[in-house]
């Protein structure tokens, strides 16, 4: 719980000029952004964090944008054997009263055929649909580079190739 409130108080600290979360309902949206891939990447990665302030629990199922010709949720983990995989997931559940954090190394949004390059300081409009919350209309912010490197990886073992 302490690492997440840390990333948390990260995300805000690091954004005070720029902020551009939404709040809708219970759900909140906290500094959505994708740090900036190379001009030539076909893939980036979104994160942020989503805090559910409702009673009840409620479940990210899905995200749209005209900025990738699919948009996925994944799970990047570590094997025993040392080595990281990316998986996509049907969804990631929101606890009620509770802020679940996409970031690097863990849960996040694969956006996959980037449809053009992504500048930094770009605003990126996205669409995210929860179980219960509905559909979530915001914007990702395109942030320095220095994030991972998702135009490298070998998304065919997840059913769908960059390309698609």
């Amino acid at each position: 719980m302490n690492r997440v409130l840390g990333l948390l108080a990260a995300l805000m600290i690091a954004a005070p000029v720029h902020a551009h979360g939404v709040t809708q309902g219970e759900i909140e949206i906290i500094h959505p952004n994708i740090p900036q891939p190379a001009a030539t990447a076909q893939a980036a990665g979104g994160y942020m964090g989503v805090s559910n302030n409702g009673p009840n629990a409620d479940r990210l199922i899905g995200v749209e944008t005209p900025a990738a010709k699919s948009a996925m949720l994944h799970e990047s983990s570590v094997g025993a054997d040392g080595v990281a995989k990316m998986s996509h997931v049907e969804g990631i559940d929101l606890p009620a009263g509770e802020t679940v954090v996409l970031e690097p190394g863990g849960y996040h949004i694969m956006l996959m055929g980037l449809t053009k390059p992504l500048t930094e300081g770009e605003m990126v409009p996205a669409t995210l649909i929860f179980e219960h919350a509905g559909r979530i209309e915001m914007e990702f912010m395109v942030d320095p580079p220095g994030g991972m490197d998702h135009s490298t990886m070998d998304h065919s073992a997840m059913g769908h190739s960059v390309g698609d």
